[in-house]
């Protein structure tokens, strides 16, 4: 499949994508040094605990190459309106061909129409700074390996101070 020949729709998820969104964030996620190759669980537990705000697929001929999540975050142990985004994924063959980006952007764009106050997340500076993204001192997530890995995205002025927690499905389960 050519990147260049495809004809890329974003869509909610359906049941019926449940297997190929779990494929292509595993795909997505290989390797990749930051990851604890659980990405596709965190999709899973978050589903099962009806805290998966929104699921946006990228299909082309039908077929699913790209997922994006959001889910609410609480700020100082409350909901303020701010969503987190994550994971999301891009089949390897076809990233940087763009299919991230029309995810972020659209996925933005809904959960602004749900009434969001704006959106975190953690992830790499040089990306995400081209949405908007970026760092402030006063807005904090303790789980981030570094500060400036950690970013927001206020959709109005204000920007609220306090320690973020993403929803507990985030959390690596304890084994036993």
């Amino acid at each position: 499949m050519k990147p260049e020949s495809l004809m890329i729709g974003i869509r909610p998820e359906t049941t019926s994508d449940y297997e190929a969104i779990e494929q292509v964030t595993i795909a997505a996620f290989a390797g990749k040094a930051l990851s604890d190759a659980d990405e596709h669980l965190i999709i899973r537990r978050l589903r099962q605990a009806g805290a998966l705000s929104l699921s946006l697929v990228a299909a082309a001929n039908q077929r699913i190459v790209g997922h994006i999540a959001f889910s609410v975050v609480k700020i100082n142990r409350k909901d303020q309106g701010w969503y987190g985004l994550g994971p999301a994924s891009v089949l390897p063959g076809l990233q940087k061909q763009g299919i991230g980006s029309m995810l972020i952007r659209e996925g933005l764009t809904r959960i602004h129409d749900l009434g969001a106050m704006g959106c975190v997340l953690e992830g790499d500076p040089r990306y995400y700074q081209r949405f908007g993204f970026r760092s402030y001192p006063g807005l904090v997530y303790e789980g981030a390996p570094s500060a400036t890995d950690f970013m927001a995205l206020p959709f109005y002025q204000e920007v609220p101070n306090g320690k973020v927690e993403f929803h507990q499905a985030f959390d690596r389960p304890a084994h036993s």
